[in-house]
């Protein structure tokens, strides 16, 4: 059963007027204001498939980085079409093949890892900036000024309506 799936296509440089137009013809396509991030909604089985199918139809016509499914899957996840180079594909599959795992396998557990650790890295300083505000705050005064600041961002946020 063919479902239309949202799909994000991030390039790496700005495209032009004549690659927007060229890839129009093969999908269609909706840019950004300045033409880096462009959506389709493309017609496949699964998300992989609408990805990979959108891949090879506008590789050669546009400078894509990245391809990703707009909306989360039914586990939460969104799926990432990512052209390696062929230093970076080969390594991954020699690591693919020492594991016996699928590269596709090695490449989400090695991205899962890096989040985790650029999370844990920002926890991490979240917590001492926090600790040079407490040598000079008590508690109270750093939790009163964090919910000022929300309550002042979030109303800055929210249009009002006349």
């Amino acid at each position: 059963m063919i479902v239309h799936h949202a799909v994000e296509i991030i390039l790496t440089r700005p495209a032009t007027p004549g690659e927007l137009r060229h890839a129009c013809c093969s999908v269609p396509v909706a840019a950004n204001a300045d033409r880096t991030r462009l959506m389709a909604v493309h017609g496949a089985r699964s998300p992989g498939g609408a990805l990979h199918t959108l891949r090879r139809r506008l590789d050669a016509l546009l400078p894509i980085d990245v391809l990703t499914t707009h909306y989360p899957d039914r586990h939460g996840r969104v799926l990432l079409n990512v052209a390696l180079p062929h230093t970076a594909d080969q390594a991954l599959r020699q690591a693919a093949t020492a594991t016996g795992q699928r590269p596709q396998d090695v490449l989400h557990r090695r991205v899962s890892e890096a989040l985790a650790r650029d999370k844990e890295d920002r926890a991490q300083l979240l917590a001492a900036r926090l600790e040079g505000l407490f040598a000079h705050h008590t508690p109270e005064e750093v939790l009163t000024s964090v919910a000022s600041l929300l309550h002042s961002r979030q109303h800055r946020r929210t249009p009002t309506v006349p």
